[in-house]
């Protein structure tokens, strides 16, 4: 048996019997590591959810990528560009990408009974992939888009319903300009939706995208962009330079346009150029993880540097004992530092049971709450990674034991006559 493995069990499992200046701080080191290691579990957790979740949010209002004409410049009325099946087809192809799907917005206002509201009327046709929605929806139920007729059905959230007092069944009329001219349109509440992004869904209203089409006076040939799903959302940016080298192989040249317009140039766009204010905020919480995880380390580095230095320190005759029988320093710290290891392997399993145990029960309970105007989610949202976790727990590990180099070196200083003569 490994001579050093040997005596740190002996150590570890007397030490745990007997008293001593050491036992307590001991116990003081392995709980500082546990909750520092809970406090960087749950940390992550908290943070990863809120990331999460959110991007879910805006993707699911605006896609990874948007396609539009590049003059719209984010317009509520945009250019119209072609729809293109082929131009579709060949950015399905591109790998990472999930789904591509066509859609229109028109500016408009809500009439109801004692109340006006202007609105954004964004159409989708019936390759507008509902997943999203259909976990936001408190109340009816998505709408289908048929090649036969228009659909008249319309998806609102909760706050427009309120303020304009409608319900799912309810009808309304929606008024819209174009050409200086005023257009209605008569509409029947299908679904209400909430996703606590305030700016989104306080202006969004969803409909047949050939309502969209007729209001802007285009013939189906036509649409304001398309949105496009991705698989990875860490591979954003290399899919959206292919789907740009994809708009730049379409030739204007060769296209059709219809009599008195042009065929406009296309650019892509990635939902975070849409949306930095709320990406740079969620970036910024990265940074606040960080420092976290660094502060805790720092403790726990210290905590344990502190127990190694008294359990040398008392056990300074053992070691005195130790190198007068032959042993060499290297042999007498890895006993030290296989001490070290065992504390921190107990600091680690506590700390991962709570950390890990919060954040189940957050999860699953929503335990506790928030103010949704303010953070965009009713409750904190919790996302356990594995690899997350073991990464944690690894750098936890790597960093102690590389500290704990330092403080051991304190016993090649210990020389045999002094420590026997004065134990």
């Amino acid at each position: 048996m490994n001579p050093s493995l040997f005596i740190a069990r002996r150590i570890i499992f007397s030490g745990s019997r007997r008293g001593g200046i050491s036992r307590p701080i001991v116990k003081i080191a392995v709980w500082g590591i546990a909750l520092g290691m809970a406090v960087m579990l749950i940390t992550m957790a908290v943070v990863t959810g809120f990331q999460k979740e959110i991007r879910e949010k805006v993707v699911g209002f605006g896609s990874h990528i948007q396609i539009t004409n590049y003059d719209t410049n984010n317009s509520l009325e945009p250019a119209p560009i072609p729809n293109n099946p082929t131009l579709v087809a060949s950015i399905s192809r591109i790998p990472g990408v999930l789904h591509v799907q066509r859609y229109a917005i028109k500016a408009g206002i809500i009439k109801g009974e004692d109340d006006l509201l202007g609105v954004v009327l964004k159409g989708v046709g019936k390759d507008f992939d509902w997943a999203f929605f259909r976990k936001t929806i408190l109340e009816g139920a998505p709408f289908n888009v048929s090649d036969t007729g228009l659909s008249n059905k319309i998806l609102v959230s909760r706050f427009i319903a309120s303020k304009l007092k409608l319900k799912v069944g309810d009808r309304f009329k929606m008024y819209f300009l174009q050409d200086r001219q005023q257009r209605q349109r008569a509409f029947r509440v299908c679904g209400i939706y909430e996703t606590g992004l305030e700016g989104f869904d306080n202006v969004m209203v969803f409909a047949d995208l050939g309502h969209v089409q007729k209001l802007n006076d285009w013939d189906t040939s036509f649409v304001a962009g398309y949105e496009v799903l991705v698989k990875d959302f860490n591979l954003l940016d290399p899919i959206a330079e292919q789907v740009n080298d994809e708009l730049l192989k379409m030739n204007p040249d060769t296209a059709e346009p219809a009599e008195g317009k042009t065929v406009p140039v296309l650019q892509a766009k990635t939902v975070r150029e849409l949306n930095p204010q709320i990406f740079n905020w969620l970036d910024f919480t990265d940074k606040n993880a960080a420092i976290i995880i660094f502060l805790m380390l720092f403790v726990a580095v210290i905590n344990m540097t502190s127990a190694l230095l008294i359990l040398i320190l008392e056990r300074t005759n053992m070691i005195g004992l130790l190198k007068a029988m032959g042993a060499t320093n290297r042999l007498v710290r890895s006993i030290f530092l296989i001490n070290a290891a065992w504390l921190i392997g107990q600091g680690l399993l506590i700390g991962n049971i709570i950390g890990i145990g919060i954040s189940v029960l957050q999860q699953k309970f929503h335990l506790i709450k928030l103010n949704q105007e303010s953070y965009y989610v009713p409750w904190v949202p919790v996302h356990i990674d594995l690899f997350q976790i073991l990464s944690i727990n690894a750098l936890t590990l790597v960093v102690c034991m590389l500290v704990l180099l330092i403080p051991s070196l304190i016993i090649t200083r210990i020389t045999p006559v002094k420590a026997i003569r004065f134990s």
